[in-house]
């Protein structure tokens, strides 16, 4: 079993910035890819942004320039740099953890960011 806990939503003023983590601690024991997803109210989960154990990423359109994802193997940590942040940003955000081997994946508890003036 794996557990993810997330930090760093909150309240943002449109134009701001949020850095979100996520650590993974259990049985970790192969190679991972670490990401985020995203819920608004009435929408489907969608990704924002991955990071495999090699390092290649990949973004959902709508953040490019504006979001970077990385990660700390030594800590088993994903990091979600948030800037220029819109009102449309606004969700709740989902750390997901994914086997790269087996493909069984866990999800974070899921922590509120609020773009609003």
């Amino acid at each position: 079993q794996v557990q993810l806990v997330e930090s760093g939503g909150g309240l943002v003023q449109p134009g701001g910035s949020l850095r979100l983590s996520c650590a993974a601690s259990g049985s970790i024991f192969s190679i991972y890819t670490m990401g985020w997803y995203r819920q608004a109210p009435g929408n489907q989960r969608e990704l924002v942004a991955a990071v495999t154990s090699g390092g290649r990423t990949a973004y959902a359109d709508s953040v490019k320039g504006r979001f970077t994802i990385s990660r700390d193997n030594g800590r088993n940590t994903v990091y979600l740099q948030m800037n220029s942040l819109k009102s449309e940003d606004t969700a709740v955000y989902y750390c997901n953890f994914k086997w790269e081997v087996y493909g069984d994946n866990y999800w974070g508890q899921g922590t509120q960011v609020t773009v609003s003036s």
